[in-house]
């Protein structure tokens, strides 16, 4: 098992990015193990934040974000459709009570389609 770390996470639980950082180093020792210095704001809860990680441990792939699996026409897609409404949650509880099995949800037909959303209001 490898002893990379694979984030670097604030107190309040969110995951450290390159963005967030504000200083990093190295600490060097000679007889004992080096550390690398990463101080941090964070973008939730915007506290000031420190770690040390063994040398050994810290990789510069460790503050970079994990690509996303979307194509850009499902990110086009899903932009379109705008955020959830109180009523798509209720439609999908109800579909959800009526599902039994797994094999019921693969072949319960698909929620009908809404229009796009459009706000009522000019967004600045």
């Amino acid at each position: 098992m490898s002893n990379m770390r694979t984030s670097i996470k604030c107190n309040c639980g969110q995951r450290i990015l390159a963005k967030d950082v504000v200083q990093h180093g190295y600490y060097l020792r000679l007889f004992s193990p080096s550390f690398v210095y990463v101080k941090f704001r964070c973008s939730r809860c915007k506290k000031l934040g420190e770690q040390f990680l063994k040398q050994e441990e810290w990789e510069e792939g460790i503050l970079r974000d994990a690509p996303l699996e979307v194509s850009t026409e499902e990110k086009e897609q899903f932009a379109q459709q705008g955020p959830i409404d109180i009523n798509e949650v209720i439609d999908f509880h109800f579909q959800l009570e009526g599902i039994n099995d797994l094999k019921a949800l693969e072949t319960a037909p698909p929620p009908p389609k809404r229009a796009a959303k459009t706000r009522s209001t000019p967004q600045s």
